[in-house]
């Protein structure tokens, strides 16, 4: 366990040994099967080697990427699916707002002391197409509902409700917003391409809740520029955002530093999915959040 926290919410589980991994490793860990990685990866992944007994890595994370690939193949990856979705979900609804309400022209308009009444947007009957059809995608349709707008969602492939990515080009054209959730993998790098970009119609919104290089950054810069696409970012290719980038001083653009999942309760929230994890780990079933690949 990084924290104390972690050893308070694992504390309950039948059979279960929980030490602290940060900041140094105890001579427990030799008997280790079980490794939770604090929020960012950084130290914890030097541990794996050094605990030979371990079998699954749990992360506090919805994003496994920093993790993928990078296991033994005895190593089970368990992810936090069902923790931050609707922090996420919360994100992503705030930013469409701010664009279609106006909220930042207001606030400027504010800031200058001048009353500007006029009529805006909204976000009642847009059609929003959210590419990720996990937790997050599933959050995102049912708060949209609420707002009275229509959701369509994309998966890699088709199922019950979802449409196939192969679908993505008939589909683009026909919605106002496009919301990014999916995980950072081999097939989703730069899915957002000049193409993909292209066939958004005028004035439509790109919004990322994924990773950064989901989209590739030039070919949005160049939509930016000419104006006929707008887009929230919490996350940015390269992350951080270096100071003199020009997606800082676009005015149809709204940045914010990776903090779509992280607000009051995160961590406890994503414990709790912890815990249920290795508690059925621990009784000899199969995690329910062992990472698939597809989205």
């Amino acid at each position: 366990m990084p924290d104390e926290h972690g050893i308070e919410a694992l504390s309950g589980i039948d059979g279960l040994r929980v030490f602290r991994h940060s900041p140094v490793l105890p001579p427990e860990a030799d008997n280790a099967e079980v490794l939770i990685p604090d929020f960012l990866a950084g130290e914890a992944l030097s541990l794996v080697d050094r605990l030979p007994k371990l079998r699954l890595v749990q992360l506090l994370t919805t994003g496994a990427d920093a993790w993928a690939g990078r296991l033994p193949e005895h190593v089970m990856l368990s992810t936090c699916r069902g923790a931050h979705g609707g922090s996420s979900a919360e994100w992503a609804i705030g930013a469409l707002l701010t664009f279609y309400r106006e909220f930042t022209e207001f606030d400027t308009a504010r800031r200058a002391a001048m009353w500007t009444p006029h009529t805006t947007d909204t976000l009642q009957d847009k059609r929003i197409l959210v590419v990720g059809a996990g937790d997050l995608g599933h959050q995102l349709r049912r708060r949209f509902d609420a707002f009275d707008a229509h959701t369509t969602l994309v998966a890699s492939r088709a199922r019950d409700g979802v449409h196939g990515v192969d679908e993505l080009p008939d589909l683009l054209p026909k919605h106002d917003a496009v919301v990014l959730v999916v995980p950072l993998t081999e097939a989703t790098t730069r899915m957002v391409d000049a193409k993909f970009l292209a066939l958004l119609p005028d004035g439509a919104i790109v919004v990322n809740v994924a990773r950064g290089p989901v989209v590739d950054t030039e070919a949005l810069q160049a939509e930016l520029i000419t104006g006929r696409l707008r887009a929230a970012l919490d996350v940015t290719d390269p992350e951080p955002l270096p100071a003199d980038h020009p997606l800082w001083t676009m005015p149809n653009v709204l940045i914010t530093p990776h903090v779509a999942g992280n607000c009051a309760g995160h961590r406890a929230r994503a414990y709790r999915v912890a815990a249920a994890e290795i508690a059925r780990f621990a009784a000899g079933e199969t995690p329910l959040n062992l990472l698939r690949g597809a989205y």
